[in-house]
């Protein structure tokens, strides 16, 4: 009987993550059972078929793609004669592969250790072999020789450093704010082209790679749109289904730049057959952080690699912007719609009254928003212009304050 389609998915995919951790995949096995062996998860004769395969393709690693208790981990173990990772265990494995930044390995090792904890007892000898490998990296072998008190400790401590590096970014967001910089962050499915969407607005140089999780430590960068409003936009990691609960847990500080933001932009993969479903995977993410309500606007990305007929169903039929970051398209329709979406500082239209010599307020009004109309009122220069309302509500105040400015009309 063939797999149901959501299960060649969810296997297809991880084997992206196999890949993207370093493994060369030598054979698959997939098991349909009403329900879990609590033992084994597959049951007696699936464990003796998977060490057969195993065997016989000289595989050094199993991977479940489904978390394992600690009493299945230690039986299949001691069954395959293997190390055995599940589904969680690879994810932290990628992560702690591309974390550069400090902030990133804490959280990453965060996250494996309180994996690892309530397992120590269980994977005796295997875990405390020194070796490379998926599987191996992260926290190193000798904290997990070491006794639950130290790991406890070092959790502890590691939760510690997280929390000051969330005060830091908190003071940050409070320095932008007033600074009056609006922020939008990227989100979405791994892999769904945030980075490359993510470059080809602000000119930056993040990393792009087809691998799963290719970003993992945050970046911003300035965006400038066409009402020359300046806007603070995050690059972020990638989502996927079945995230670890306490992998979300240990990136609280990193995501919490998402609840900042006054718009999310949900990047989707246009070409990918499993959209909706990946859609639906990111949005209730998005639930669980309570982000379900935040001002969010839908970009179907890689709109390049559809064919014609596809991208007139898309455009006749989904709420979303299609984009390519690769070629450019609909890049200034997106723009377009950020300055629209971004409803806490909205574009609004006054009439000014400047002195002709005050350079000041002239370069500001050029620089922060778009001249209309201009014509000259004997020593003022008056200006109809479009600018946000922030910048709308300085220059009232600079009027009120030094009367070289008539109040807007």
């Amino acid at each position: 009987m063939p797999a149901p389609p959501d299960a060649e998915e969810s296997l297809r995919e991880l084997r992206d993550l196999a890949s993207s951790a370093g493994a060369e995949i030598v054979g698959e096995v997939l098991q349909h059972s009403p329900e879990p062996d609590p033992a084994t998860l597959v049951g007696k004769g699936k464990v003796h078929e998977v060490r057969a395969a195993a065997r016989s393709g000289r595989a050094q690693v199993v991977i479940f793609d489904q978390d394992l208790t600690p009493t299945q981990l230690r039986n299949l173990e001691q069954s395959l004669g293997l190390r055995v990772l599940d589904r969680t265990q690879l994810i932290l494995d990628i992560f702690a592969r591309r974390a550069r930044s400090r902030e990133g390995q804490l959280q990453v090792e965060l996250a494996q250790l309180t994996y690892l904890l309530p397992r120590l007892g269980g994977r005796g000898n295997v875990l405390s072999r020194l070796g490379g490998g998926i599987g191996t990296r992260g926290p190193g072998e000798q904290q997990l020789e070491s006794d639950r008190r130290r790991i406890r400790k070092r959790i502890q401590n590691l939760r510690q450093a997280i929390e000051r590096v969330r005060t830091e970014r908190a003071l940050h967001r409070a320095r932008r704010r007033k600074q009056q910089y609006l922020t939008a962050a990227l989100v979405g499915y791994t892999n769904a082209g945030k980075s490359t969407l993510f470059n080809a607005l602000t000119a930056a140089q993040a990393v792009v790679s087809a691998r799963l999780f290719a970003t993992l430590d945050p970046t911003v960068r300035l965006l400038r749109l066409p009402s020359r409003r300046r806007v603070l936009l995050s690059d972020t990691v990638g989502f996927i289904r079945k995230l670890p609960p306490h992998l979300i847990a240990a990136f609280r500080a990193t995501l919490e730049e998402l609840e900042d933001a006054a718009l999310l932009l949900h990047v989707m993969d246009a070409s990918d057959s499993a959209r909706d479903e990946k859609e639906a995977a990111v949005e209730d993410l998005l639930e669980i952080m309570g982000l379900a309500n935040a001002p969010c606007l839908r970009v179907w990305n890689k709109i390049d690699l559809l064919p014609d007929a596809q991208r007139k169903l898309l455009a006749n039929h989904s709420s979303a912007l299609g984009v390519s970051a690769v070629t450019g398209e609909g890049l200034p329709e997106l723009k377009e719609h950020i300055d629209r979406a971004l409803v806490n500082d909205p574009l609004i239209e006054a009439e000014l009254q400047v002195p002709a010599e005050d350079g000041y307020l002239l370069a500001l009004l050029h620089r922060q928003g778009k001249i209309i109309s201009q014509h000259m009122d004997g020593t003022r220069l008056i200006l109809r212009a479009s600018l946000p309302k922030s910048v709308h509500e300085r220059i009232v105040a600079a009027a009120l304050k030094t009367e070289k400015i008539a109040p807007p009309r």
